[in-house]
């Protein structure tokens, strides 16, 4: 991939999304979103990758919408505006139904647009020092595209009150509120990121394409009939898989399962 706004890194099958735009406060524009939407995408194929991060550089993780992409959509018709806006959807979608789990690590300042970004992420941590704030309705705005993935972050009722109010809330807050999974000092973030990293690297990534789909599909769906059967087919469908066969045999016999120690001997293979 030729990036302009991103960087990536990866190391021992973890892949670094960096947003790399940090002197205008890794703002969204036309870009970066492609950018996005592309290095997720080629990501979610990757066989060497299994799990991703995304990180940002310099002070704020992301601020929201550029200064100068605001400007050009000042100028946008609607039908130019709608498909404007369903590109910013589309690259949401993409980290949010990515296969391989996504965590964010979230060192700065998140607004409007960076909320979403968190909040499309599997699993999020965040500085202690870290304000949010999702700023739409301060410009006559609604968030819109970010909401479906919002809202299945924080609680709906907190989401109630940011939404209308604007106001910028705490890191201590997001978690509370369900946004982020873990919080700590600033010096802590890297630990605690790579502890979450440990325990993917520890698990059978068809498995874990399987439960990121079960997250998806059973959110707010009735607990019915079909729902009953459509479990039941899930459990026996990856009971019977090759890794559900090996895992099991792993645990019975006390041993690594064969991904465990593929992931082992790669790292030793790395380190050399």
């Amino acid at each position: 991939m030729k990036l302009k706004t991103l960087e990536i890194d990866i190391n021992h099958r973890v892949a670094v999304v960096w947003l790399a735009r940090d002197d205008v406060r890794n703002a969204f524009n036309e870009v970066s979103i492609a950018e996005l939407a592309q290095a997720f995408t080629e990501l979610g194929r990757n066989d060497d990758v299994r799990a991703i991060v995304l990180a940002a550089k310099g002070p704020a993780f992301c601020a929201g919408a550029d200064l100068d992409w605001m400007k050009r959509m000042a100028g946008y018709s609607h039908e130019e505006n709608r498909a404007d806006a369903l590109r910013l959807a589309t690259m949401l979608r993409t980290i949010y139904e990515c296969p391989k789990p996504v965590v964010a690590r979230v060192q700065g300042d998140a607004y409007a647009g960076g909320i979403g970004l968190v909040a499309a992420c599997d699993i999020a941590v965040a500085s202690l020092n870290v304000t949010f704030c999702l700023s739409e309705t301060k410009l006559g705005l609604i968030p819109a595209t970010i909401g479906p993935y919002v809202l299945r972050a924080m609680h709906p009722h907190a989401a109630r009150r940011y939404f209308l109010s604007a106001e910028k809330f705490t890191a201590a807050e997001a978690f509370r509120i369900g946004l982020v999974h873990e919080i700590a000092p600033a010096e802590e973030l890297d630990g605690k990121v790579n502890e979450i990293l440990g325990a993917l690297m520890l698990t059978s990534q068809s498995a874990v394409i399987e439960a990121k789909r079960l997250v998806r599909d059973l959110t707010a769906r009735p607990i019915d009939d079909s729902l009953v059967a459509d479990t039941a087919l899930r459990i026996a469908d990856i009971r019977t898989s090759e890794d559900g066969r090996e895992g099991v045999r792993s645990f019975l016999d006390k041993r690594k399962p064969r991904w465990v120690v593929d992931y082992e001997a790669a790292v030793a293979a790395n380190d050399e």
